[in-house]
């Protein structure tokens, strides 16, 4: 007997261990047909084969013994351990590159994931199942459907491509490529891809992760939450969890209400939809809040205002609890270096808050007011809003309103409250209530110079302005006052103990509410008042209030030229 080369005696075993053989374990029936398969045993009946672990079942086959293959007709089941099956009309199987074909009416079934499709390929080596004539994969929650689709057992990750289209009971997910875990069942999302949740909710993203299962997500990339009841939410980065009715966002941010006609924008912010904190707030609806370079746009009205702050405020309050839900209102709070642009009115405070029931807005902590080339300051300062547009301010506590003449030159009125009439966008009068003291520089009609500086103390005064100028004083019977020659005019006496210009703090553009600008120092001690997000503020005025007491007389200052 001829000896086999002792290499070859070496080899055979390595390939054999590499390729191992497909057997034939039973089979009702064995038959040859040398003119229609000459190198194929056709096996007939309760057909059963064997390749490794994996076991193959069919009604009938052709077995290939030559190129260790087989091919499988009528109840095809393919089981591979005691977790993974497949079910088909047809295989095609080669145990040399153990790449297994199902087709027609094909089934893989992997713990709770079902993979179906008419054509699926299986390599066992890179343990991978992929479809590419359309597919659909079902776990106990979602339904993917695709055009392609990949599916990897020993971890559970599928794949899909072109067409995909995700259902779920309460949301559905289109997209062209998809990754998708059938354990966790989280989704990754790696191309623009939109997500309809019970169509109140739209989410817009190229980039991120979504937990089907716990509804939370983390997108990427300027993505989008969309509210069917108007609200944007726009960042570089966005956690949003549905159940919760909650976002965080991150860079660049931007929230949207289309029904407030408001725009919060900023670095980072937070986002609660209705509901979302009932057990801890249950008077309030949805709101949020934005800081670093926070920004506030109202843009529904003519006049659009633009307010900065460190951190900003937006809060939906019911108006009642006896009230239905639907009966609430708008609240903004800004806190810390408050700037506020709007052509009628710009101001500067350490904090402010507006209030949608009544339309007012309150500033807090050094406030400052510009109105034409009027200044008004005071502890605290109430503006009111009617139709959108400014009906008047309120100045409390060391209140004083300031009108520039000329570079050296200032018109001047203090007490211990100011009312600013406004008309059209113009102050048409001022009231000055409780020990009120003014300057004025009226101007000789027939040269235009300064006829003198006319210093006056009163219980109250009215001024009343023309075309952005003093036309008008009234005055108490009880005023005292004194005018002075403009060449004895000293700066103590041009000028009012509470008096200061703060002219360089002033936003002139909206893009200046994001300045960081130096307050202006106030002469004495200034008292701050009550911040805005304490629970007891400074009671307002009423709009009506009667200011006319005590007999007036009446002053013309003649207008400045």
């Amino acid at each position: 007997m001829r000896r086999l080369p002792v290499i070859l005696l070496c080899v055979l075993p390595m390939m054999l261990s590499a390729q191992t053989l497909v057997y034939l374990e039973r089979a009702d029936n064995l038959l040859f047909d040398q003119n229609i398969l000459p190198d194929a045993r056709i096996v007939i009946g309760n057909v059963m084969f064997r390749h490794d672990e994996a076991l193959m079942f069919c009604d009938s086959a052709n077995f290939y013994e030559s190129s260790n293959s087989l091919e499988a007709f009528g109840h095809v089941k393919m089981v591979q351990g005691d977790t993974l099956t497949g079910y088909g009309d047809m295989l095609y199987y080669n145990g040399n590159t153990k790449l297994a074909r199902l087709r027609r009416n094909v089934r893989l079934i992997h713990h709770e994931a079902t993979l179906t499709t008419d054509s699926l390929n299986y390599d066992r080596v890179a343990d991978i199942a992929y479809y590419y004539t359309g597919g659909k994969i079902v776990d106990e929650l979602n339904t993917l459907t695709s055009r392609w689709g990949q599916y990897t057992p020993y971890n559970k990750h599928a794949a899909f491509r072109d067409t995909v289209h995700l259902v779920n009971d309460r949301f559905t997910m289109d997209t062209d490529t998809l990754l998708y875990d059938t354990e966790s069942h989280v989704a990754e999302l790696v191309s623009p891809t939109t997500i309809l949740y019970e169509k109140e909710t739209t989410i817009l993203s190229s980039s991120g992760l979504y937990n089907t299962r716990t509804e939370e997500s983390e997108l990427f990339n300027r993505s989008q939450v969309i509210h069917s009841d108007g609200m944007f939410l726009t960042g570089d980065t966005i956690y949003y969890d549905k159940k919760q009715s909650f976002g965080r966002l991150y860079g660049q941010i931007e929230v949207i209400d289309s029904t407030e006609e408001v725009t919060l924008r900023g670095d980072y912010g937070e986002v609660y939809e209705n509901g979302s904190t009932a057990a801890k707030h249950p008077e309030w609806g949805s709101h949020g809040f934005a800081t670093r370079k926070a920004l506030l746009e109202h843009w529904g009205d003519s006049l659009h205002t633009f307010m900065h702050a460190d951190t900003l405020f937006t809060e939906e309050l019911a108006i009642s609890d006896t009230l239905p839900k639907d009966s609430t209102y708008r609240r903004v709070r800004a806190h810390h270096n408050v700037r506020i642009y709007r052509d009628d009115m710009q101001g500067v405070c350490d904090s402010a808050v507006y209030l949608g029931n009544d339309s007012i807005g309150k500033m807090y902590g050094n406030p400052v007011c510009w109105n034409d080339n009027n200044q008004v300051s005071a502890d605290s300062i109430y503006v009111y809003f009617r139709n959108d547009e400014i009906d008047h301010a309120h100045g409390m506590g060391a209140a004083i309103c300031v009108q520039q003449h000329d570079l050296i030159h200032y018109n001047q009125m203090s007490g211990k409250e100011i009312i600013a009439h406004v008309r059209d966008g113009d102050v048409y009068r001022i009231d000055v209530n409780g020990n009120a003291e003014t300057v004025f520089f009226p101007v000789d009609e027939k040269d235009h110079t300064l006829s003198g500086c006319n210093r006056t103390q009163s219980s109250f005064v009215k001024v009343y302005m023309e075309d952005q100028h003093v036309h008008h004083v009234l005055f108490t019977t009880a005023t005292t006052g004194t005018m002075y020659p403009m060449e004895q005019a000293t700066d103590a006496v041009m000028h009012l103990g509470a008096f200061f210009w703060a002219e360089d703090e002033r936003p002139r553009v909206p893009a200046d509410v994001l300045l960081v600008v130096e307050r202006t120092s106030r002469p004495g001690k200034q008292v701050i008042s009550a911040s805005a997000d304490e629970d007891e503020e400074p009671e307002g005025p009423l709009r009506d209030k009667n200011l006319n007491t005590g007999k007036p007389g009446k002053q013309r200052i003649p207008r400045n030229k």
